[in-house]
């Protein structure tokens, strides 16, 4: 291997493990399972299901097989659906907040499964002691640069992402008597900030610990990402030793046709993890407490860092919480809009209609069809833009409820703000759930979660211009070689939260009653998706093709 063009290859031994300075290089590490049955709980997403699966990672099985009662959360899951929130930002939520204490005898107390594994073993009773966590692969797209320190406060950045892992490390101090098993976040193919994502990873398997002075075993580092991201990148027990040996990419080196890691990369991961999770096991069970710390350990009040500035779901029951109707798709074209208009490149056989329907509503009559053959790199959008600048800065984001075709259909939710010549999109990306296919499944999605686009400069930036929407639009895309088919269903497009005043005042359609009553609904956030990057034609189209007095085109 030439070294001067991978001068990031070497090998780590014990030490990169991510256990803390005071454990020194161990000559007795144990690889073998636990000798009485341990309760494990994985947080997670689709990349983690995927790797829990039978006949996918099957982590789920193996771990059972190593003496592991497994459970895992996943969308939906918890308080406050705390499961539907799992990047790096949202750990100061689950291990940092005022409702850490919910959550975590939650969590302890949690022995369901919420993805397709066998477990053999029967439930030896008692709290979860072992808490494995996972962000998922947009986390792999920090902003920043390789060796920032860490900051001041939780964004996707690498000194944000540091930030978020010395502040959680301090309620782990408090939590002897759990091991915290953090797996890095999988790696993307977009190799834009794989610099980044590298050299955080490298930090928390190396320096995290160390530069924290942390002098427990209960906390231990699984470099997900490096495993992924060439066939001679490993972390794993050989031959003695624990090693972390980086390869010649940082970018996924097994590939499905999107970012999630494929079966073979996934088992490649399970293997290598499980001898590791064993190790952990035996080092932290050697002098760890059997039981929960006394009271006084707990985070006081004083102690808790304030809560992600992102605003969270209501702790209400399923229904999203509406501000304000922006469509019902009921009574023609929103007032001060031309109108949903369908917009598409004209370089491929891309065909879109998006178009008010009376085949299936959520509320009322009517819903927004969109019906979308897009081409092999191809794009297209719904888009809906108001002839003046709205202030929408009252709410804190969007509801809307969905009904898929299929599940698995990708598409992006967009805002755009600022006037027609300096027009800024930002997006957030969905993958319709299996349950979306038959029943309407409500979203709700904050500001806080919608990025600039990649085609744009500050790509990956924050949305924070609510005050200036110029419009929003549901965008699909493609992998190079490969279509996105299908219809969706919108309804009861709204803003979220508190009382929101418009620029100009626009009215609110009545949504018809459905005259049943609605069973509750959890709401549906779904981060581990995939953004398509469309063209930057799409806002050029939108801001000089929009139309007046139209029906729904």
């Amino acid at each position: 291997m030439n070294i001067q063009k991978y001068p990031h290859f070497f090998v780590l031994t014990i030490c990169a493990l991510g256990l803390a300075a005071a454990a020194p290089l161990s000559q007795t590490d144990d690889p073998n399972p636990p000798d009485e049955v341990v309760k494990l709980i994985f947080i997670h997403h689709s990349t983690g299901e995927n790797w829990l699966t039978d006949g996918y990672g099957d982590l789920g099985r193996e771990l059972g097989r190593n003496n592991y009662f497994v459970s895992d959360t996943n969308y939906g899951w918890g308080p406050d659906y705390i499961g539907d929130r799992t990047d790096i930002p949202n750990w100061m939520e689950w291990f940092r907040s005022s409702a850490t204490p919910t959550y975590m005898q939650t969590l302890f107390n949690e022995s369901g499964q919420n993805s397709s594994y066998t477990r053999t073993l029967s439930n030896p009773g008692g709290e979860n002691r072992i808490i494995m966590f996972k962000s998922c692969f947009p986390n792999s797209a920090l902003e920043g640069n390789p060796n920032d320190p860490p900051g001041t406060y939780e964004e996707l950045t690498v000194a944000g992402a540091k930030y978020v892992y010395n502040q959680i490390l301090q309620y782990f101090a408090t939590r002897p008597d759990k091991l915290f098993v953090v797996i890095t976040a999988p790696p993307l193919s977009d190799p834009s900030n794989a610099r980044n994502a590298r050299a955080f990873n490298n930090w928390l398997v190396n320096d995290w610990l160390r530069e924290n002075n942390y002098a427990l075993n209960n906390v231990a580092v699984f470099d997900f990402y490096n495993v992924l991201t060439d066939r001679d990148a490993h972390h794993r027990y050989e031959d003695g030793r624990i090693g972390h040996i980086i390869g010649g990419q940082d970018t996924l080196d097994y590939p499905t046709g999107d970012d999630h890691p494929s079966e073979k990369g996934s088992r490649k991961a399970t293997e290598e993890f499980i001898p590791l999770l064993n190790i952990f096991y035996h080092r932290w069970i050697t002098n760890s407490p059997q039981q929960p710390p006394a009271e006084s350990a707990a985070l006081s009040p004083a102690e808790q860092v304030q809560e992600p500035a992102a605003p969270q779901p209501q702790e209400v029951a399923g229904q999203p919480i509406s501000a304000g109707l922006l469509d019902g798709f009921e009574a023609g074209v929103p007032a001060g809009t031309g109108g949903w208009e369908a917009f598409m490149d004209g370089a491929t056989s891309t065909s879109m209609s998006c178009s008010a329907t009376t085949d299936t509503s959520y509320g009322g009559i009517s819903s927004l069809l969109l019906d979308f053959d897009i081409a092999p790199g191809g794009w297209s959008t719904c888009a809906l833009f108001y002839d003046s600048l709205q202030d929408w800065s009252g709410a804190e984001g969007l509801t809307f409820y969905l009904l898929a075709g299929q599940a698995g259909l990708v598409f992006d939710v967009d805002i755009y703000a600022g006037s027609d010549e300096a027009r800024e999109t930002y997006l957030y990306t969905i993958e319709a759930p299996a349950d979306s296919v038959s029943n309407w499944i409500p979203f709700s999605l904050y500001w806080a979660d919608f990025h600039r686009a990649d085609w744009e400069d500050g790509a990956g930036t924050l949305f924070g211009k609510p005050d200036q929407i110029a419009g929003l639009a549901f965008g699909m895309g493609t992998y190079p070689d490969t279509p996105n088919t299908g219809q969706l269903w919108v309804d009861d497009l709204s803003l979220l939260g508190g009382v929101t005043q418009a620029a100009e005042e626009l009215p609110v359609q009545e949504q018809e009653p459905s005259g049943e009553e609605e069973e509750p609904v959890r709401e549906r956030r779904l981060p581990c998706g995939i953004s398509f990057a469309l063209s930057a034609a799409l806002i050029l189209a939108g801001a000089s093709k929009r139309r007046k007095n139209t029906e729904n085109s």
